[in-house]
């Protein structure tokens, strides 16, 4: 098989501050050399918070967190939720939860949103961002429900599915970023890794 083509590479000390399999094969993709040192926070909504500002606090919790152990590398954080009718759903405590998620996404429209943050102690820098896609789950009978929740593709992810593993037959249709759904908006958080110099493409050129 052929390799991916390098078009990106660092020029700074990157950390991922996530232990998620998918965004570390998203930023490995990109031809990125980074760290990755997960780290655990609260992931319990404060009172009257909404999805944007929970995963922009959570994801900048998760990077500072790394940071301060790191001081002179940029650190990436991300956390990602499943929104249904203004209500958060994370990631399943049951299989049984599991199957009551996705019954009550089956047929209807949710928002996934992924909150981004680069922190760096030394010299200080913080850049936060959000972004939200909409999804549409097909219509699902309970059986399929109960065989894709049985094989745990969907244990440790947010709205209890993985649209990019064995999940990928729930989803109808998709309105915003692919790889947002995954758990990492790539395109924006390149574009913002872009903007405070952590990379530059790859050459030489003709």
């Amino acid at each position: 098989m052929m390799a991916a083509p390098t078009v990106f590479k660092t020029v700074q000390p990157l950390i991922l501050a996530s232990g998620s399999p998918r965004r570390r094969d998203f930023l490995a993709g990109l031809g990125l050399s980074f760290l990755v040192a997960p780290t655990e926070v609260a992931e319990t909504a404060l009172a009257g918070e909404g999805p944007e500002i929970f995963v922009r606090r959570l994801a900048q919790e998760k990077a500072q967190a790394v940071a301060q152990d790191h001081p002179g590398h940029l650190v990436l954080g991300a956390d990602t939720v499943v929104v249904r009718d203004g209500h958060l759903l994370g990631k399943p405590g049951s299989r049984r939860e599991a199957e009551e998620i996705l019954t009550s996404l089956a047929g209807r429209w949710h928002e996934v949103w992924t909150g981004f943050a680069l922190c760096r102690q030394e010299p200080r820098l913080e850049k936060v961002g959000a972004v939200v896609t909409r999804v549409r789950f097909a219509d699902l009978d309970p059986r399929v429900i109960a065989a894709y929740v049985a094989t745990g593709d969907g244990d440790d992810k947010a709205g209890a599915y993985g649209m990019q593993s064995g999940g990928a037959f729930l989803v109808a249709e998709i309105s915003g970023s692919y790889t947002n759904v995954i758990g990492l908006p790539v395109a924006e958080v390149l574009a913002a890794l872009l903007e405070i110099g952590a990379l530059q493409t790859a050459g030489p050129f003709p």
